[in-house]
């Protein structure tokens, strides 16, 4: 989160008051929100809220379908009018990238401005695929990966992160 909030534009909000001193307090000018992909994504929120305590948080329900590999939604309440400057994706994974390019559709369609993509563990393929797909997101991974395996699958990947997060493998 620290990469991707390095850009975020601060404002002093002026003099403030510590248990010990003075300080010149700041924030951050523009709306973030955070949009964690369900059910793997939320295993990025509580960090991700930590850092940015004041971002709106919206969920997306998109899952791959085991035999198409196209993405299905599930879930979406986002708001009828978008009030973010910016938006968060949380999503530790990216195989194919189908998933990650459905929710990027959804929030562009909605009206955000701005797209950052946050993920632990992507493919090659896939992160330049929606790379190439998406100039004007900006994509934070840990680790690509250069396999992705006829079932969709990033190998070695890190597994199915919805599954490991709710113990339902």
């Amino acid at each position: 989160m620290y990469e991707a909030t390095m850009d975020l534009d601060i404002s002093t909000t002026g003099e403030q008051q510590s248990p010990v001193g003075t300080y010149i307090g700041q924030t951050v000018s523009k709306k973030q929100a955070l949009v964690p992909i369900l059910r793997s994504g939320l295993s990025l929120l509580n960090a991700a809220s930590d850092f940015l305590q004041n971002a709106e948080i919206h969920h997306l329900g998109l899952f791959r379908e085991e035999t198409t590999l196209l993405p299905v939604e599930y879930y979406n309440k986002l708001p009828r009018k978008c009030s973010a400057d910016e938006c968060f994706v949380l999503d530790p994974m990216i195989a194919t990238g189908g998933t990650a390019d459905a929710a990027i559709q959804i929030l562009l369609s909605w009206g955000v401005p701005k797209i950052k993509f946050v993920a632990v563990c992507v493919s090659k393929e896939g992160i330049e695929r929606l790379a190439a797909k998406y100039p004007d997101v900006t994509f934070f991974v840990a680790v690509v990966d250069d396999v992705l395996n006829e079932r969709g699958l990033v190998v070695p990947g890190i597994g199915d992160c919805g599954d490991r997060l709710n113990n339902t493998t």
